[in-house]
């Protein structure tokens, strides 16, 4: 079983995908060059962001099927301002247009609705619940996170996307909890009881749905080994 992901940030995504898969598919080791896959392998690379993922994975697929040996291509994309379906059907539309076809693998869309941080506002333990911060509360008494679907949140104020709002949230819900964080150093959430915590949330409320999809590709993998 090897696995080929790509996914659309230059940064954060590139070391907490390794941490998770390390803990959900221990049995799956990282390769650092793709034509190096044996047995129960992954590679993953970044598409250097939205839309030039696009040309990226046009290439993965001609390197998929030129090696032959992987059988799941991942490719991981926030949804941004779109839904996650229609996310999915711009992907499938290009790959349509661009005439690319997997001959051997299947492809792995997961759709980080509507981006990668949100996942992680869904810890319940990172939450402070009478923080200290005025724009923690302020955010707070707009849409708490704890009780409510964080992927369900809108932006507070017109000149931020949902997915810029999701990430001024998540950086004042660690500066609460005096816990160094940046896209570049995602330290706290390579950590087993940080997705300990996010598991725990979809399970007990089916919130974070979006990071369901990516827990079900691990399924996916055990079941193959």
């Amino acid at each position: 079983m090897n696995v080929y992901i790509l996914v659309e940030g230059k940064r954060t995504e590139k070391k907490v995908y390794p941490a998770w898969l390390s803990i959900l598919t221990p049995h799956l080791k990282k390769v650092d060059i793709a034509g190096d896959v044996s047995d129960d392998n992954y590679y993953l690379i970044s598409g250097e962001g939205y839309p030039s993922l696009l040309s990226h994975l046009k290439n993965a697929i001609e390197e998929v099927n030129e090696i032959s040996k992987f059988q799941y291509l991942v490719l991981c994309l926030d949804a941004e301002e779109e839904t996650v379906q229609g996310r999915i059907d711009e992907i499938n539309t290009y790959l349509k247009r661009e005439k690319c076809i997997l001959q051997h693998a299947e492809l792995v869309i997961v759709v980080q609705n509507p981006c990668f941080e949100t996942w992680f506002l869904g810890n319940r333990k990172l939450f402070k619940r009478q923080p200290q911060s005025p724009e923690l509360c302020r955010y707070i008494r707009f849409y708490n996170v704890s009780e409510e679907d964080p992927e369900e949140m809108p932006a507070l104020v017109d000149h931020m996307t949902r997915a810029q709002f999701h990430v001024a949230y998540l950086r004042e819900m660690f500066e609460e909890r005096n816990i160094s964080y940046s896209k570049r150093n995602p330290g706290e959430l390579c950590e087993t009881r940080f997705l300990t915590e996010l598991i725990k949330r979809n399970e007990e409320t089916s919130h974070i749905s979006s990071f369901r999809e990516f827990l079900n590709l691990c399924d996916m993998i055990n079941d193959k080994k």
